[in-house]
């Protein structure tokens, strides 16, 4: 069996909590290699677009690979590295509260999607130069206010 193919993925979403207009991104990075995509959605959260943008990137795989994920969300990161999708889903996708967690839907993928793949989750703080999270931000940024992607 062939090693697996170590890939970095940066990923980004953006909304206009005003109008709902909501673009993700990503960039997919192997061996020097970049690969980077977009999209638009109307009446949505900030949130579920930084969930899409790496729902995407893991779609976008052909095969199992090693995945470094660096996202500047800590909703997205949290969820895999403290255990809140364990705990929602051993609370019957409840929150603490008791409320029914929010984006169940595109948890449920990534949840299915990072089974496929061994993830490395890693958090990156926003708008602070670093260049492949700079580079997501303005295609998620575009892709809201052009209110289309670019496959």
């Amino acid at each position: 069996m062939s090693p697996r193919k170590q890939i970095s993925i940066y990923t980004d979403g953006s909304c206009d909590t005003q109008t709902g207009d909501g673009g993700w991104a990503y960039l997919l990075a192997y061996k020097g290699h970049r690969k980077s995509a977009s999209g638009f959605e109307d009446n949505t959260t900030n949130n579920r677009m930084e969930l899409t943008a790496a729902v995407r990137a893991l779609r976008a795989l052909k095969e199992a690979c090693d995945v470094t994920l660096i996202t500047d969300s800590q909703y997205l990161k949290n969820a895999f590295t403290e255990r809140w999708l364990q705990t929602w889903q051993e609370n019957g996708w409840k929150t603490a509260n008791r409320k029914p967690v929010k984006n169940q839907d595109l948890w449920l993928e990534l949840l299915s999607l990072s089974s496929q793949h061994h993830i490395d989750w890693e958090w990156t703080r926003g708008h602070t130069g670093h260049e492949e999270n700079e580079h997501v931000d303005r295609l998620a940024l575009k892709a809201r206010r052009d209110r289309r992607g670019n496959p």
